[in-house]
């Protein structure tokens, strides 16, 4: 018996013993990012809570995955905040629940084996201000936590439409099958007649005078809930879960303060409709780290609108660090955008991984959505299996008249401007196009600072109405003939480029706009023809040195 109680009792110390040395390497990570962000990171401090347990059993929750515990997990939760704070804990089991409320000073946390289902019943959710409840929300708290390695299942397929063009022939085959509803179009299948009825319906009842949160319940599985979201709140964190099957975007803070977002996966299916992984919106200092992310739609996104304050002096979102994070499928692997009107600031992306996304660092927006977005930083990424641009900036997001459009248009406040771009030691293998830049006339890209990178793809570089760009030892490793092409870009840089083998013209220039484009330290004496200039420009439009 001695034996048994020592054992245990040093099994314990082990165990605590290597938390300890966790919250020790998370806490030193945390310092080192911030001291090493390009900008002035104020420090960002973990929130610290009381040690009293709630465990989740004791308020009648039961963990055979058919007892609805929605009230039972309120009351532990309102438990805790009552007594000042401490640990929610969901044990090892199977938790079927409806939406989850969290409080100031409590740590919502699911143990390792504690797999919560939120339920696939859509009347347990109800609607809050014409919207559907979030299943794991949270709104002006200060001091809150979810935590541990327990994973959250938001129930997700039972709410999203499928794309046809998203989904693998047997996919769709196999849902068709199982019931789901096939749009007029043929091009969607909706999961209940109410979804995919909800926005025509959303139309009839828009504008009219007097509307309550029963006017909206006829449109409640087409306005899928958010799975994760902390508003209007400080001193958050989030560390361990797993979150997957979400019924639109995983886990979207908005409008935080001191936050850290940790040892957190994203397993969302690749045909997942608006299923982002990680979205900020309006966050302000912010740490995301040691994060794995598979997404339906953008993998780390950054987001501002709904910012009360000038986007040009006080942005929305400001103070972010993005580091050794993984994103294995995704629209982007780092995404800023597209609502971007809230202006952003000081954002540091470092030592991540993308792998297989439909484009590695994406920044778009459209008119109508931007605003200023400056001083980005982004080293040290790793890219492989690119099915679009390694690289790219659009300000032409979703914008079906691109072509009617591309004229210059009034400077609001809601134009897009990005600038400021500090993009180095970017490395990608196997790319459909290296680098993309499209700006408006009237609002060119600029300041866009490139410079030791390598990407391997079959097209190269291409920028229009893209002013003051540097590309600094880079190199682009391409089939195609052509290897940079400019349309209306002006101040353009490129100081020790190296190219494939197969490469004939350097520089390919159009526009009535293009001016200042210098080459130097580059070898080009092999080159058919380095420079092919439109007729409308001169030949002092390019420099080479």
């Amino acid at each position: 018996m001695k034996f048994k109680v020592s054992f245990f009792a040093m099994a314990c110390a082990l165990c605590v013993a290597s938390v300890n040395s966790l919250l020790a390497q998370n806490n030193d990570n945390l310092a080192k990012y911030i001291a090493n962000a390009p900008f002035k990171m104020p420090v960002v401090t973990e929130p610290q809570f009381k040690t009293a347990v709630f465990n989740i059993k004791d308020y009648g929750a039961i963990g055979d995955g058919q007892a609805l515990n929605t009230l039972a997990i309120e009351k532990a939760i309102k438990a805790c905040s009552a007594a000042g704070g401490g640990i929610v804990v969901i044990p090892a089991g199977l938790w079927l629940t409806g939406p989850i409320e969290l409080k100031s000073n409590v740590n919502f946390h699911a143990d390792r084996g504690a797999l919560v289902t939120f339920t696939t019943d859509h009347t347990q959710y109800p609607m809050i201000d014409g919207k559907t409840k979030i299943l794991l929300s949270g709104n002006k708290l200060e001091n809150v936590g979810v935590t541990g390695e327990g994973v959250f299942d938001g129930g997700g397929d039972t709410w999203r439409p499928l794309k046809k063009s998203k989904a693998a022939p047997q996919l769709w085959s196999d849902l068709q099958k199982s019931g789901e509803l096939l749009s007029s179009d043929g091009n969607t299948l909706w999961p209940t007649k109410q979804a995919m009825e909800g926005e025509a319906y959303l139309k009839i009842i828009k504008g009219k005078s007097g509307l309550t949160d029963a006017d909206y319940l006829p449109a409640r599985d087409f306005l899928r809930p958010t799975m994760v979201s902390i508003t209007n709140s400080k001193n958050v964190l989030f560390d361990g879960p797993t979150f997957k099957n979400s019924p639109q975007f995983a886990l979207n803070p908005k409008n935080c303060t001191n936050m850290i977002i940790r040892n957190v996966t994203i397993n969302n299916e690749y045909y997942a409709q608006n299923g982002d992984g990680i979205d900020l919106s309006s966050c302000k200092n912010a740490v995301v780290y040691h994060c794995t992310v598979n997404a339906g739609d953008d993998g780390i996104c950054m987001k501002s609108s709904g910012n009360k304050g000038d986007p040009n002096t006080d942005p929305g979102l400001t103070n972010i660090i993005i580091a050794d994070c993984i994103v294995y499928h995704a629209h982007g692997g780092f995404v800023i955008g597209s609502n971007t009107d809230g202006g952003m600031s000081n954002v540091y992306v470092t030592n991540c991984n993308f792998v297989n996304t439909d484009v590695g660092i994406r920044i778009k927006s459209s008119r109508g959505r931007g605003g200023l977005v400056h001083n980005i930083y982004i080293d040290n990424v790793f890219m492989h299996d690119i099915l679009n641009e390694a690289i790219s900036f659009n300000t032409y997001y979703e914008d079906t008249q691109k072509n009617a459009t591309a004229t210059a248009m009034p400077v609001t406040a809601q134009t897009p401007r990005f600038q400021d771009f500090y993009i180095s030691h970017v490395y990608c293998n196997n790319a459909k196009t290296a680098i993309a830049i499209t700006g408006l006339p009237e609002m060119p890209v600029n300041h866009i600072y490139l410079s030791d990178i390598t990407i391997s793809s079959r097209e190269s570089f291409n920028a229009t109405d893209a002013a003051d760009i540097s590309l600094k030892n880079t190199s682009l490793i391409s089939p195609a003939s052509t290897l940079i092409e400019l349309n209306n870009a002006q101040n353009i840089t490129v100081d020790n480029m190296k190219f494939s083998k197969g490469v004939t013209t350097f520089i390919s220039a159009t526009g009535p706009n293009t001016q200042k484009i210098k080459v130097s330290k580059t070898d080009l004496k092999n080159l058919a023809v380095p420079v092919k200039l439109d007729k409308q420009l001169d030949k002092g439009t390019v420099l080479i040195q």
